[in-house]
């Protein structure tokens, strides 16, 4: 026996390869389900709206203090102490109103959702407004009044950012009770 018919008889019948090129995956016959575009949600549903409420309009030397209803005067001073320590904070800076606003409810949500306590917001003192008549500091103090979550807000300390910022207590998150 040669060699070459050795070989046919090992090999068995064979086929013609018409193609070349081996595909790396396998080809699916059916595309997957494309993925639901998540709901944006919408954050000013967390304001209450207590407009009745007048909020003084405050300077760029002003301090800001608000203390909700059924809350002692020692968290306040707590509060500004430090007591609390601080778990998250956000720069409001250089923003218009609105964006202001829109980062400003989009981070007390995820603050509140992760179980911040205590966060630190820095809103600048509002030398460049007009009638030096800080804005973002103005709208916040009324944003933060009629949020629901947050139990309480004072200007920081001048190490913290003086007038220019707030440090702000928030409610505890149900699932983060004991």
């Amino acid at each position: 026996m040669s060699d070459s018919d050795l070989f046919r008889q090992t090999i068995g019948n064979v086929k013609v390869v018409k193609q070349d090129k081996v595909p790396l995956h396998e080809q699916r016959k059916a595309k997957p389900k494309p993925y639901s575009k998540p709901m944006e949600m919408n954050f000013d549903t967390h304001l209450n709206r207590r407009d009745s409420e007048e909020v003084e309009i405050v300077g760029i030397y002003d301090s800001l203090s608000y203390l909700s209803a059924g809350l002692q005067n020692s968290v306040l001073k707590k509060l500004r102490r430090g007591f609390f320590g601080i778990d998250a904070e956000i720069d409001l800076h250089g923003l218009n109103t609105n964006e202001a606003k829109r980062y400003l409810l989009h981070f007390l949500n995820n603050s509140v959702e992760e179980g911040c306590r205590c966060v630190h917001i820095v809103h600048g003192k509002g030398y460049r407004s007009f009638d030096n008549l800080p804005v973002i500091k103005n709208e916040l103090n009324r944003w933060l009044r009629q949020h629901k979550d947050v139990q309480a807000f004072c200007s920081a300390g001048s190490k913290d950012g003086g007038t220019g910022a707030v440090f702000v207590l928030l409610r505890i998150n149900n699932k983060f009770e004991f």
